[in-house]
C-alpha cells in the first residue's frame, strides 16, 4: 500500500457516523500489512477497503440467520428455516460482486465456526459479558420494561456475532449505526479471546427514496442493484436534492472536491451525474447514457419511451377491464394492485388518467399505458 495512514483514514471514515477508535485504526495500519476487514453489508465501503489493498471478508451468518438480529426489535423474531437462509445468502453473494472484487474477496459463512462449538464452548463465551451490561442495550431494556418476550437465545446473538470476529481474526469490522451495540461486544469478546480489538467503523442508514424511512424492501422505497437501468435512474431521479447529497457521501466514488464542485452547480445536473454513476456502475456506461436519454425524452419532453413492450389481445364485445390488461401486460403484480393505483390516479391510458376501476376498452385499437412515474406498456387490441 503506497497511501499514508492519513490519506487511508480519509477515504475510510468519508460518510461515517463514528469511529471506534482512530488510535486503535491509525496503529493498525502504522503497521503496514493489509487488514482484515469484514461484515455482511455496507459493500460500497467494503471495496473501499479493497480499493486501498486491504483483505475484505464477505461474511454470511447462515448460523446467526437462524437467530435473527434483534436489533431494534420489539418483539422476538420468528426463526428461518434452512430453505430461506440459503435462499437469501444467495441473494447478498449476488448483490455483493456487482460492487467487490470476487477474486480478492474472503467468502466465509458463520457455521463454520458456531455450528462446531460445543455447550463447554458457549458456556465459555457467555462468560465473558454480563447480564447487566447486555440489557444496557436499549431495545432489551424497552421490553423488558414493557414486560414483552425477551427470549435467552436473543442474548446469544451480539455474543455470536462478537465470536465471528474472534474466529476471522477482524482487524476492522463495519456495521450501520444502529449495529453499534453489537459490534461494541465484539471488541470485548475478542479482548476475552487475547487478541487485539477491531476497530469499529458504523455508517449511517441509508434513506429510502421516500426520504423518511430507511432504505427497505418492506417500506418499498428501495432502489435494488439488480432492477433495470431505467428503473434505476428514474428511481435515483426521484430522490430529494437535500437527500442526493447524501446518496453522493456514501455511493459516489467521486472524490470529496469532484463532489464539492458538483454542489456549486444546479441541482439536477448533479443528480443525473449521480444517477448515471450508478446505472454504470451496476449494469454499463451505454445503458446509463440510454438510461438518461430515455428520462429526458419521456419526463421532459413527454415523449413515449423507445422501446415499449406490445401486449396483443383479441377484441371483446363487452371490451376488457383495465385492470385484467394491466395485469396481462405485466405492468402490476397483482388485480390488488391494479385497482389501488387506479384509486391512487395513478393509470392513465393515452395520458388521459383512469379513476374508475370498472374501466373497459372496447373496440379495436392501439393504447399506450402509463402506471406510475417510471412503468410504460402498449396494449393492441385486435378486430
Amino acid at each position: 500500500m503506497t497511501r499514508t495512514v492519513d490519506d487511508q483514514i480519509a477515504q475510510i471514515a468519508r460518510g461515517a457516523v463514528e469511529l471506534i477508535t482512530d488510535a486503535d485504526l491509525r496503529k493498525k495500519l502504522g503497521e503496514g500489512k493489509p487488514l482484515r476487514v469484514g461484515h455482511t453489508v455496507l459493500m460500497q465501503k467494503l471495496r473501499r477497503f479493497q480499493e486501498l489493498g486491504h483483505q475484505v471478508i464477505f461474511l454470511i451468518g447462515d448460523f446467526t440467520a437462524r437467530i435473527g438480529d434483534p436489533s431494534g426489535q420489539s418483539k422476538t423474531r420468528p426463526l428461518l428455516s434452512d430453505a430461506a437462509i440459503k435462499a437469501n445468502a444467495k441473494t447478498y453473494t449476488d448483490q455483493a460482486f456487482k460492487i467487490l472484487d470476487r477474486k480478492k474477496t474472503e467468502v466465509r459463512f458463520n457455521s463454520e465456526w458456531l455450528g462446531k462449538l460445543t455447550p463447554a464452548d458457549l458456556i465459555h463465551l457467555s462468560a465473558q459479558y454480563t447480564l447487566a451490561r447486555m440489557i444496557e442495550r436499549e431495545d432489551f431494556r424497552k421490553r423488558l420494561q414493557e414486560q414483552a418476550p425477551l427470549s435467552i437465545h436473543e442474548l446469544m446473538y451480539p455474543l455470536l456475532q462478537g465470536y465471528d470476529s474472534v474466529a476471522l481474526k477482524a482487524d476492522v469490522e463495519l456495521g450501520g449505526h444502529d449495529q453499534k451495540f453489537n459490534l461494541v461486544v465484539a471488541r470485548e469478546i475478542q479482548k476475552s479471546y487475547d487478541q487485539p480489538p477491531e476497530v469499529i467503523l458504523t455508517m449511517p442508514l441509508l434513506v429510502g427514496t421516500d426520504g423518511v424511512q430507511k432504505m427497505s424492501k418492506s417500506y418499498g422505497n428501495q432502489i435494488g442493484i439488480q432492477e433495470p437501468p431505467g428503473e434505476m435512474f428514474g428511481k435515483l431521479m426521484s430522490v430529494s436534492d437535500e437527500l442526493m447529497w447524501q446518496y453522493y457521501e456514501l455511493l459516489s466514488d467521486r472524490s470529496t472536491e469532484e463532489i464539492g464542485a458538483l454542489k456549486n452547480g444546479h441541482p439536477k445536473a448533479a443528480k443525473v451525474a449521480l444517477a448515471k454513476e450508478m446505472v454504470a456502475r451496476f449494469h454499463s456506461a451505454k445503458a446509463a447514457e440510454f438510461a438518461a436519454a430515455e428520462f429526458d425524452k419521456v419526463f421532459a419532453k413527454r415523449e413515449e419511451p423507445t422501446d415499449v413492450q406490445v401486449h396483443r389481445v383479441k377484441g371483446k364485445p363487452d371490451g376488457h377491464l383495465v385492470v385484467d390488461l394491466l395485469l396481462e401486460s405485466g405492468l402490476v403484480k397483482s388485480k390488488t394492485e391494479a385497482r389501488r393505483l387506479i384509486e391512487q390516479k395513478a393509470v392513465a391510458i393515452d395520458d388521459r388518467p383512469v379513476s374508475d376501476i370498472n374501466t373497459r376498452l372496447i373496440g379495436a385499437g392501439d393504447y399506450f399505458l402509463r402506471v406510475g412515474k417510471r412503468r410504460f406498456g402498449r396494449v393492441a387490441i385486435e378486430r
